[in-house]
């Protein structure tokens, strides 16, 4: 065991231990959000909803491991684990606010795993509210099996006192054997969605139905993906006893943030859909959807090898390639050596134009010249070796919009120099 292990660990007790002090002192509902796929934009929904009539606490990155969850319900950000100063300062910080007026009553808060028996460390938190988003391939060189993910994904419902699952998203197998609320697309969910119109890519308007009255909601998120996240801030917000005008209203202020279906302008008129933050099979369906639901004089697919897939990594890239509609893509660009070897293959199989590349520089300085006047070009992709959101760069009418981007940190940007030295265009 590290010595760096060692700190961890031994400020998770602490931090652990004052959370569950500010929450015996004062009276704070917390709604976690867990799942495969599409937990920050759940998350981030079901906050900005809720915050529109009354202040919530919640972090607007991935602060979801052992480590940073407590550190959302204080405010704080995480410095470095060898940091001793900074952390005593953090430690500090806690105490008073415990002792001090709190001014929350929510926190939404983001539990992530990259493994099998990670999550069981949030016991403590007790949730009012769990929201499962999906069961899905994740971190699979890890798990190996999608039933170890479901085993683990499910855990939290064992010690949340209410849970709300997402049934379009979770094989029906791994179901818990308890009581809950659903949301999805079929009238077999509790809160089912009998509408959705969307208008190109200025949002849509859903209509939510518990089998009693329904629920009209106008949002700014795309797709499927977007609804099913509106979908969840709705339920939530109705069991914690908000009104109908106070969810439509909270709705209205959720908007799309940086890599998650955000949509920016681009060059000779063109639409960027980026959705870079990261990739999974399911979440790359979903961007293509948005994409083929679009009404433009060329669309374009600049698709990333999809990371953490383990031993179904090769058959999911292909299944992506196949699910590449030839009707719709007048081109697919992919980056990454494993997009390039089985999904750009399967997509020309599939009848697709195809070019591949390893930088997304380069990808991105080859669809720069293929742009149409009014295309839209959908960017989506894992992290390390792809960085899709890099391809955007080129593409942007405003060279200043690249601040909107994801990773453009100077740690992320250094990283990215690291693995691209040599395509890496000038500031």
């Amino acid at each position: 065991m590290t010595i760096k292990h060692i700190g961890k660990t031994i400020l998770c007790v602490l931090l652990e231990s004052q959370v569950k002090r500010l929450r015996k002192r004062h009276e704070i509902k917390i709604v976690a959000v867990i799942g495969s796929v599409g937990k920050t934009s759940t998350k981030l929904a079901i906050a900005k909803m809720l915050n529109h009539s009354q202040p919530v606490i919640y972090q607007d990155g991935n602060y979801n491991d052992r480590l940073t969850v407590p550190l959302v319900l204080f405010g704080r950000t995480e410095p470095s684990i060898f940091n001793v100063l900074a952390w005593f300062k953090i430690l500090l910080a806690n105490e008073r606010a415990i002792r001090s007026q709190y001014p929350y009553k929510i926190a939404v808060l983001e539990l992530g795993t990259d493994g099998p028996g990670q999550l069981v460390a949030f016991e403590y938190l007790h949730p009012d509210i769990t929201v499962v988003t999906s069961i899905a391939a994740e971190h699979m060189e890890y798990f190996g099996t999608l039933n170890a993910v479901a085993e683990e994904e499910l855990v939290p419902l064992g010690f949340s006192k209410q849970a709300l699952l997402n049934v379009d998203d979770i094989p029906h197998k791994y179901l818990p054997d308890i009581n809950y609320l659903s949301y999805g697309s079929k009238e077999q969910a509790t809160y089912w969605l009998s509408k959705r119109e969307q208008t190109n890519l200025q949002g849509q308007e859903l209509v939510i139905n518990d089998g009693d009255e329904s629920l009209v909601l106008q949002t700014v998120l795309l797709g499927m993906q977007g609804a099913k996240a509106v979908m969840a801030a709705a339920v939530v917000g109705k069991q914690l006893g908000y009104s109908d005008e106070s969810i439509t209203a909270g709705i209205a202020q959720v908007t799309p943030v940086a890599g998650r279906s955000q949509v920016l302008p681009g060059l000779n008129q063109s639409l960027l859909i980026d959705d870079t933050y990261n990739a999974s099979p399911i979440a790359v369906r979903a961007a293509l959807e948005v994409l083929y639901s679009v009404e433009a004089p060329q669309r374009i697919a600049i698709l990333g090898t999809m990371n953490e897939l383990g031993t179904i990594s090769n058959d999911e890239h292909i299944a992506i390639g196949a699910y590449c509609d030839s009707t719709k893509l007048d081109l697919v660009v992919t980056i990454g050596d494993v997009a390039e070897e089985y999904l750009a293959p399967a997509a020309q199989k599939a009848g697709c134009t195809v070019m591949s590349f390893t930088s997304p520089y380069e990808a991105g300085a080859y669809v720069r010249d293929q742009l149409k006047p009014g295309a839209v070009v959908l960017a989506k992709g894992s992290q390390n070796g792809v960085f899709s959101e890099e391809a955007l760069k080129f593409l942007l009418q405003n060279p200043a919009d690249k601040s909107k981007l994801v990773r453009q940190s100077a740690h992320w940007l250094g990283i990215k120099k690291s693995q691209f030295p040599e395509n890496v265009p000038a500031p």
